[in-house]
């Protein structure tokens, strides 16, 4: 009999979306499926590496050329510079990248600070590597840091706080203010930071992304993962990044080298020749917002209640006002009876809890909003108020 090292976690709540999808044939608004289509220029350099014979392996670490063109992207975007010799690697995606992070540096009986939402594969890879999470709850409706009850969560033991910015599934993100508060508490201390920012192109309402890129107090103990997936609409390359300084970058690129031998060549090459003149992110961002704001608009006078996401593709509906259902309930009643998927936000959490939010993915065409929102305000309400 085989003991599961994992025995408190179920299979992903996205294989269960995916059969609601084939089960009912309803609209998936739910995984983080965008309805565009990436660049030509961009698949043309695809195609043009991968039939002049780039498909052996790449370096471990990525090949030169696209760590060159990420780290003249940070620098523009956030002022610093990361050696791309020794302070960047090229990741199989954004869960190798978080799982190699945690890798890198927990052990056994470590503590590590999870913001709940949060993505599901956080506090597996911390229990898999020996830690525990420590989770702390981000409280609607902004779903902002409370950083008095974050100080009286840190401990002696606290190895890593794991940071997500614009915020998967609830669409705030990082202030100024944030990242000050986030300096103070981690000065002195032996604390890394791992901030997931894969969403760093979308930020909206005139907002600047907040990297921890940007504050070199910070930039010492902490890893950056990013992803040029939302931005070109590419997600399935399964290409990610991380950033760290080089006494981090070592540990990193060790635990890398035993997880996965190499990241996919001919893409890594396109990417190099793509990225010098395509890498604003402001017409990504203004695509986005618009996205955002015609689909919450189609929602306006509903029962639904929407605090208007702040960064990445997701919107969060409050749904208290139609039905008392916890919320996995509710978004099986959406894929059944209603035809729409969605994700129950209790999915990111490790424990039920009473909040009535779904998750939707607003990356559409305005004729794919138009139908779910036709089908969620379909939905009668049975809430006495």
């Amino acid at each position: 009999m085989v003991q599961s090292k994992l025995p408190n976690t179920n299979s992903s709540v996205f294989s269960s979306i995916n059969k609601w999808v084939e089960d009912s044939g309803a609209i998936d608004m739910g995984i983080g499926k965008t309805d565009f289509k990436c660049p030509q220029k961009l698949i043309d350099l695809a195609a043009k590496y991968l039939n002049d014979g780039y498909n052996n392996y790449a370096p471990l670490e990525g090949i030169l050329p696209l760590r060159k063109e990420i780290s003249e992207i940070v620098r523009v975007n956030y002022g610093q510079v990361y050696n791309p010799t020794t302070e960047i690697t090229i990741t199989a995606g954004t869960n190798q990248a978080v799982h190699t992070a945690i890798s890198a540096v927990v052990k056994d009986d470590d503590e590590v600070i999870i913001f709940e939402p949060a993505f599901e594969s956080f506090a597996p890879s911390i229990i898999l590597n020996g830690g525990r999470p420590v989770f702390v709850r981000l409280k609607a409706p902004t779903f902002k840091i409370d950083w008095e009850e974050l100080r009286k969560m840190v401990s002696a033991k606290t190895k890593m706080i794991i940071l997500n910015s614009p915020h998967n599934p609830t669409g705030s993100v990082l202030s100024e203010n944030d990242l000050f508060q986030l300096q103070r508490l981690t000065n002195g201390t032996n604390i890394t930071i791992l901030s997931d920012e894969i969403f760093e192109s979308m930020i909206f309402d005139n907002q600047t992304h907040q990297s921890v890129a940007r504050y070199e107090k910070l930039i010492e103990r902490s890893f950056v993962i990013s992803s040029f997936g939302p931005l070109y609409n590419i997600n399935g390359w399964g290409i990610s990044y991380c950033l760290a300084p080089e006494r981090l970058m070592r540990e990193f690129r060790k635990m890398q080298q035993i997880q996965i031998y190499h990241v996919n060549s001919p893409l890594q090459y396109a990417l190099a020749e793509y990225l010098p003149k395509n890498h604003s992110f402001e017409e990504i961002s203004e695509l986005y917002q618009g996205k955002r704001n015609y689909f919450n608009r189609l929602l306006e006078g509903s029962l639904y209640e929407v605090i208007p996401a702040q960064g990445g593709y997701f919107q969060l509906l409050d749904y208290s006002k139609i039905s008392e259902e916890p919320d996995i309930d509710f978004a099986e009643r959406l894929a059944r009876d209603f035809g729409i998927v969605t994700v129950p936000v209790s999915a990111f959490c490790h424990e039920k809890n009473r909040s009535k939010f779904i998750r939707i993915c607003f990356a559409k065409e305005n004729d794919t909003l138009e139908r779910a929102a036709e089908k969620l305000l379909q939905v009668p309400s049975t809430v006495d108020f």
